[in-house]
């Protein structure tokens, strides 16, 4: 009896322990890296995603992919999240974080293999990273948040390779200018920049307006289209009598006396539609309904009226105009109105909307994308979002560095210098992170359809020669000064891309038993509800084939 093994878990548990377990995860997050790695660079290729229903997204934006996949495996589960921590950061770079996570694991099976133990492997790659975040730092190039040529480079290598190419200095130009209208003393909110894309025309035709453009159109046709030198209004709430908070009901025995009833009530909604009127609005902007009655002498006093503005745009309005939000029209004053040199409703492709523009400080602005197709529109809107997010970034940090692999070659060179002042089997752990920073130069010179070899070997002389700008040209196949080329990457999509890969590789590192929970304590997710970790919970525990069936 003493000699069996007793077995605390139930029969149909699953669970897999050692060096199976760390395979498993290891092999889950290259499997997700090798899944966005084609994506990377500006001759990347693209992704088609197709839904049960047949709904289709082209894309080669990391975070879109692997959102959208159907990843079933919690390790595989934690590589996502590196990118949409890059992502939420920094706007860019996140299929760059996803790669180096997942060569940083594929180094490390090589010297798991070798019986190197995982927790030394961890702290050799803490070291490594901590050393290559001070070594980004030292040849960080500073930038003046009034350098405005650089900003446009920045905004244009974002977006280089997402099928903006052709429209690429327009639309930098209109980034460049967008962030620096939002821009704050303190901060920077890109939610203050409304991106409407409209289908029709071309990428050429897209335009910046210093404003916002309300996705809806006058309640009423016998409101003016027009109104120069507005006064604006917006107010959260209705205009429309309100309802009893309890159930009510009225005995009429008169005809008189609902004709007495019905009188009161279109009394109240004037008096609504004067109370706007005397405050002096020109334009209300309503967050719920506005009843028939209401907008009738809201068109008798000349005034443009627009209902069901959603909150988001009512609090660009406030933004762009300078008006306050009333929650009714009881408490509105002349006090509360802002200012828009014209508000008007135009046809756009179609779509009557609301331009409210020539306010005297745009803090809110909205870009007009144009395209040929929806799949087209989407995809260059999410190349301008990681735009504004890199030209963000820049501003707040004022430090860039030059792209197209640069620095990976020189952390590498630096790291391997660094390895021989490191003590014990740590040291295989910081050679094998300089050998994974430069899956980034191989991966481009691979996907452009380069030798990976020629092009390292080219690159590390560069940089031995002490040139830490060289990165590789895609399109001729040449090592230049990237700088020069004005090929710009923010530092801290370098810094964050490094910091979330190590973490998310040392976490998979450390695993050595997964088993099969019953219901876990979670934390709850943004909307309230409860969220199993890993997303797809233990579907893909048995091997690679079921976890990642639905995303390969």
């Amino acid at each position: 009896m003493g000699n069996q093994p007793l077995i605390v878990l139930s029969e149909d548990s699953q669970r897999t322990s050692g060096k199976d377990a760390q395979s498993m995860n290891v092999q889950a997050g290259k499997a997700v890296a090798e899944s966005v790695r084609t994506t990377l660079g500006p001759k990347g290729m693209d992704k088609m995603l197709v839904d049960s229903s047949g709904n289709v997204i082209v894309t080669n934006d990391g975070v879109t992919l692997l959102s959208e996949m159907e990843i079933d495996h919690p390790a595989a589960d934690m590589i996502v999240e590196v990118a949409e921590t890059q992502e939420d950061e920094v706007g860019d770079g996140t299929t760059s974080a996803v790669v180096v996570s997942g060569e940083l694991l594929s180094q490390a099976e090589d010297l798991l293999e070798q019986d190197i133990h995982a927790t030394t492997l961890a702290q050799g790659y803490r070291q490594a990273a901590e050393e290559a975040t001070n070594a980004l730092e030292e040849i960080a190039i500073e930038v003046d948040e009034d350098d405005d040529e650089i900003l446009h480079q920045i905004a244009a290598t974002a977006m280089t390779g997402k099928g903006a190419e052709s429209a690429r200095d327009l639309l930098s130009g209109l980034v460049v200018d967008a962030v620096q209208a939002v821009a704050d003393e303190d901060t920077i909110d890109t939610d203050n920049i409304k991106v409407e894309k409209v289908v029709g025309g071309s990428i050429e035709n897209s335009e910046l307006v210093e404003g916002v453009i309300v996705d809806k159109e006058r309640v009423s046709d016998n409101m003016p289209y027009f109104a120069e030198d507005a006064s604006v209004a917006i107010v959260d709430g209705d205009l429309e009598i309100k309802e009893t908070e309890i159930d009510a009901e009225v005995n009429v025995t008169d005809p008189d006396q609902l004709e007495q009833f019905l009188e009161q009530e279109e009394q109240q909604l004037k008096e609504m539609a004067e109370q706007v009127a005397d405050a002096g609005a020109d334009v209300v902007f309503v967050d719920g309904g506005i009843d028939d009655m209401a907008q009738h002498y809201l068109a008798q006093e000349g005034i443009i009226a627009v209902r069901r503005v959603k909150s988001s745009d009512q609090s660009q309005l406030a933004r762009a105009t300078g008006a306050t939000p009333v929650s009714s029209v009881d408490d509105l004053t002349e006090d509360d109105l802002g200012f828009a040199g014209s508000v008007a409703q135009k046809d756009i492709a179609g779509d009557q909307r609301i331009f409210v523009e020539d306010v005297d400080d745009a803090k809110a602005v909205t870009m007009i994308l144009r395209g040929g197709t929806e799949h087209v529109i989407d995809e260059v809107d999410r190349a301008i979002e990681d735009s504004l997010g890199v030209v963000r970034t820049t501003l707040q940090d004022g430090k860039v560095l030059a792209g197209g692999g640069a620095p990976e070659v020189e952390l590498s060179l630096a790291l391997r210098d660094y390895a021989d002042s490191v003590g014990g089997r740590e040291q295989l752990a910081v050679e094998a992170f300089a050998d994974a920073l430069e899956v980034i130069p191989r991966t481009l010179a691979e996907n452009a359809g380069l030798d990976p070899i020629d092009s390292l070997v080219e690159l590390r002389a560069d940089h031995d020669g002490g040139n830490e700008a060289a990165g590789l040209d895609a399109f001729t196949g040449d090592t230049i000064d990237m700088a020069e080329e004005g090929v710009y990457e923010p530092l801290r999509v370098k810094t964050q891309a490094i910091e979330s890969a190590t973490e998310a590789a040392v976490m998979l590192l450390r695993i050595d038993d997964v088993i099969a929970a019953g219901d876990l304590a979670v934390a709850d997710d943004d909307d309230g509800e409860d969220m199993p970790p890993g997303g797809g919970g233990m579907g893909g525990m048995g091997g690679m084939g079921g976890g990642m069936g639905g995303m390969m």
